[in-house]
């Protein structure tokens, strides 16, 4: 914690630097522009100390210390580089690389990995000890993420990570002097594939189960005579910049679209769309419970990890989870009966391919629940990563790519929509649309400020029509257990709570480019509410697209029903594929 917010002066290198008291000399550094070597470290996680690349030296004291650890003091003079320390930084990196079997090319870090920057800049030898992990194999949880044992360097940050989200699902084995990272053998614990392991791995080992392997097999369903439709998250459109040297934030929706048709997209419709649709459906959902007194507090179900959550570790709260179904999930089920209806396609000649910032989503196409006549509404769910490798992989040039606008005639959205992927976002948005329900379309207000921002946590009171909402807006699933327990102890605590499982929501989602930490976040949902502030619509009832679906398409309730709703059950402990060792 930083005490009191002093501030305090040190040198690092010669190099003036300002910073806080209680803060440490790594943490003074990066906030300087000042470079220390580290990889365990991350900003969202506890401080270990495991990869000891991060040694400092302070005058007048003896030895070397790891910055991460070490408090700053007032007037302290550190020193980053040394013979002493050089030497000690290339035998640990030595150590590491003798813990990470490098396999370089389909690597989340790939062209920007801080191990391989690393070695080049120390010329260590990379061979130098032997690789005591070359022939361990790997792990496949579910459908959606893959954990490398041979590149794990036992940072522990995915340790970390997991029980930061309440999970517990990675924990450390020891056999004889060495020790690894494994999934648990608990029966009770269980991955909820938020991909949280991914974005805080330094190193690349834990992944998407068949990221970038299996990237182009949706484009290359078009040889087939499939029609490709491709559909953006809302959180993609500032985030996917970053892996083209973009600054944090950048907002490239019609890039990102033009891309899309460059690569073999025949449409592209935005997920935005499916946020609005899902919003009026929440919304009703909300105040029907609100005056029939039941099943509160009602949860949002827009995030499949915190579904999964859910299902797992509070099977009793099933019942208060909101029956319609996620933006992407929904918008699919459109394209595969209303558009499909109107362009006189059968279904099952259509591809849709979800760009999403979510592991998760890989998890949720494949539940039963969600298929509408036997067809399932969404067939790939591709990450940002994934679209990132691919579009490079074919050489398509991002930044200069032909600008491109979503689709008709599912292409308009409102602003609400968009805001979808900052947490908080669903709230907001279900919250302008029932304020528009209960007070006859006279809402006083458009902004909703209360429920914003990257807190953990964020309750605040709704006051709509005289009748008080008390409401919650959950990120990172460990923050549950808290709320569940005030729920158990009082019932009546909350009328309505959103939950995301990723810090940030979903512009901190497990399928987003690394590095991530809280700044990078900051930015990215700060250019969603940008997107949104400027917006001709800004509330999901409003949008003109969706006023004209509900008056034809959907005025026929079973429509409405098998397309926008589903149910949910207890899930039991799915099975650990182990992978075959290497070769």
């Amino acid at each position: 914690m930083i005490e009191d917010k002093k501030i305090i002066h040190i040198k690092i290198d010669e190099v003036q630097c300002s910073g806080f008291l209680g803060q440490s000399v790594l943490e003074i550094a990066r906030a300087n522009d000042v470079t220390i070597p580290a990889l365990c470290f991350h900003p969202d996680l506890p401080v270990k100390a495991n990869c000891r690349l991060c040694l400092v030296q302070v005058k007048g004291k003896e030895g070397m210390f790891t910055s991460c650890s070490l408090k700053a003091e007032d007037k302290m003079e550190i020193v980053s580089r040394s013979a002493e320390i050089d030497r000690a930084r290339k035998i640990n990196l030595e150590l590491i690389f003798a813990e990470h079997r490098e396999e370089c090319d389909d690597c989340n870090y790939s062209a920007k990995c801080p191990l391989l920057k690393l070695a080049v800049e120390y010329k260590i030898n990379t061979k130098r000890f032997k690789d005591r992990k070359e022939k361990m194999g790997g792990y496949e949880f579910g459908p959606a993420i893959y954990f490398d044992s041979s590149k794990c360097i036992d940072c522990l940050n995915c340790v970390d990570m997991c029980a930061k989200q309440g999970v517990n699902f990675y924990e450390l084995k020891k056999t004889g002097h060495h020790h690894f990272v494994t999934p648990t053998s608990d029966k009770k614990r269980d991955c909820i594939y938020c991909g949280q392991c991914i974005t805080h791995c330094p190193v690349g080992a834990i992944e998407a189960v068949g990221e970038y392997e299996n990237a182009k097999i949706p484009f290359e369903k078009k040889k087939e005579g499939k029609v490709i439709i491709a559909q953006i998250a809302p959180s993609v459109r500032t985030s996917i910049g970053e892996d083209f040297s973009m600054p944090y934030g950048s907002i490239v929706t019609e890039q990102l679209i033009g891309a899309l048709k460059v690569l073999g997209a025949d449409k592209v419709f935005d997920v935005s769309l499916g946020s609005d649709l899902t919003t009026v459906e929440e919304a009703k959902e909300l105040v029907e419970r609100i005056k029939e007194k039941r099943d509160l507090p009602m949860f949002t179900s827009c995030c499949p990890g915190w579904v999964r959550f859910l299902e797992l570790y509070y099977p009793d709260f099933i019942p208060n989870l909101t029956t319609v179904r996620s933006p992407h999930i929904i918008l699919g089920g459109l394209v595969k009966t209303y558009w499909a209806e109107k362009e006189k396609i059968d279904p099952k000649n259509i591809i849709v391919v979800s760009i999403m910032p979510c592991t998760a989503k890989k998890y949720e196409i494949t539940r039963k629940e969600l298929e509408i006549d036997g067809i399932a509404p969404v067939d790939y769910v591709l990450t940002v990563r994934e679209l990132s490798y691919l579009l490079k992989k074919n050489n398509i040039d991002f930044k200069n790519v032909p600008a491109s606008m979503p689709d008709n005639p599912l292409g308009e959205y409102s602003g609400a929509g968009v805001i979808f992927g900052a947490s908080g976002g669903v709230m907001e948005s279900a919250l302008r649309t029932a304020c528009n329900m209960m007070t006859s379309n006279n809402c006083p207000v458009i902004d909703f400020r209360k429920v914003r921002g990257e807190q953990e946590v964020k309750i605040a009171d709704v006051i709509f029509k005289g009748k008080t909402l008390k409401v919650a807006v959950v990120n990172s699933t460990g923050n549950m257990h808290k709320i569940m327990q005030d729920l158990k102890d009082n019932p009546k605590a909350y009328d309505y709570i959103e939950v995301m499982a990723c810090p940030g929501g979903c512009i901190g989602g497990g399928g987003q480019p690394v590095p991530v930490n809280e700044e990078i976040r900051r930015k990215r949902a700060s250019s969603l509410y940008k997107i949104d502030e400027f917006s001709k619509t800004r509330t999901a009832d409003q949008n003109p697209l969706v006023i004209e679906l509900y008056k034809g398409f959907l005025s026929n309730q079973e429509n409405i029903h098998k397309i926008f709703h589903t149910n949910y059950s207890k899930k039991e402990k799915e099975q650990i594929k182990n992978i075959d060792q290497k070769e």
